[in-house]
């Protein structure tokens, strides 16, 4: 490649040292365009500049009188005009809510209805996912009348107040639950600790006369304030109950879980109604002073 005087030539072996007018003009046209480019950004930055030092005026001159002056800050007299439109409220003192397993061990706090309308209230017993229809349900004051074997004794000599019953059954198993009240926890934990869970089965609804009896059943007892709570479950069929069977096993277990969480939920729903009494009654009070 040959170099001329105005620096390498496209065409090979020129050696013509004209100015190329074209590319001339084309340069000086592109210069024009950057110079206009350039006064145009800068006006519009000049135009900005100038209409934020008008708003910045504007703001600073604040919207009082016509003269343009700034409305005065209020005053601390007229701070503590302005009314306070937070509601006051008289206090309550409410006392302490009560302790429902107060009401399950004490005879003199526990004054709720005690029939197996109101502690048997559900038509079936669901513990868990298990869920087993009531088939009958019974009551006696007598609660030997309701005992068998060894249990007719100690729940005559721990002074049995009432013996309740029902009877929940499915898929050919049944178990009879049986919750006796006592006068006192230390009474209901002594029927508990003698171990003599004979109770009375509770035939009716689907379950034969002769349900548990003449039959090896699975038995159980426990207690819980002042009441003891007794399980017998067992086939309808006769079938004798083994130790390594388990429908038996599973509809006692849950008779006992149900039988439990009865008792407790009477303590609890007296608890809250005393509660809810004891509310009341501090807000009347507090509403007259």
């Amino acid at each position: 490649m040959s170099f001329g005087q105005g620096g390498p030539f496209d065409g090979p072996g020129s050696s013509s040292s004209t100015p190329d007018w074209g590319a001339l003009a084309a340069e000086s046209e592109a210069l024009s365009r950057r110079k206009r480019r350039l006064w145009i950004g800068g006006g519009a930055l000049a135009a900005l500049a100038v209409a934020g030092i008008v708003t910045v005026a504007v703001m600073a001159g604040g919207s009082g009188s016509p003269g343009g002056n700034p409305t005065a800050a209020p005053t601390a007299s007229d701070q503590a005009a302005v009314p306070d439109d937070k509601p006051s409220f008289p206090d309550v003192s409410v006392p302490p809510p009560p302790n429902p397993r107060d009401f399950i061990s004490d005879p003199k706090k526990d004054k709720a209805p005690l029939t197996p309308a109101t502690l048997f209230a559900q038509k079936s017993m669901v513990v868990g996912e298990h869920t087993y229809p009531r088939t009958s349900t019974a009551t006696t004051k007598d609660c030997t009348a309701a005992a068998q074997g060894p249990l007719v004794s100690s729940l005559s000599h721990n002074g049995c107040r009432q013996l309740l019953r029902a009877t929940y059954s499915k898929g050919g198993v049944a178990v009879t639950v049986g919750i006796a009240v006592f006068d006192s926890p230390a009474k209901a934990a002594k029927v508990m600790n003698e171990n003599k869970a004979n109770l009375m089965p509770l035939p009716g609804g689907g379950v034969p006369a002769d349900f548990c009896q003449g039959t090896k059943c699975r038995m159980a007892t426990n207690a819980t304030g002042r009441y003891a709570y007794f399980t017998i479950a067992g086939y309808l069929n006769g079938k004798d109950v083994t130790a390594t069977e388990t429908k038996a096993r599973q509809i006692a277990q849950d008779g006992g879980s149900y039988a439990f969480s009865q008792i407790t939920q009477r303590g609890k729903d007296q608890a809250a109604k005393v509660a809810e009494q004891q509310l009341r009654e501090a807000q009347k009070k507090a509403g007259k002073s």
